[in-house]
């Protein structure tokens, strides 16, 4: 893990802090780049799942009929 020292705004890191319900600065700002990172990821990954072509049977697998209660009980 890297250490650094940066400057944020006490009201930002406050508010911040308040609505991700987290305790500590440095757990504050963890969070804070996790979720850019996931946010900014997010339309790469529905782009992938958007363009993927699936087989036929991935679309419409097979159906399988329940068994009679007469078969369950054997």
């Amino acid at each position: 893990m890297t250490v650094t020292s940066i400057d944020i705004d006490p009201e930002e890191l406050r508010q911040a802090k308040a609505l991700a319900g987290t305790s500590s600065n440095r757990e504050t700002v963890a969070l804070a780049l996790r979720t850019l990172i996931a946010v900014r990821r997010q339309p790469a990954v529905v782009e992938r799942i958007i363009g993927r072509r699936f087989d036929a049977d991935q679309i419409d697998p097979p159906t399988i009929p329940p068994s009679s209660p007469m078969q369950r009980s054997a």
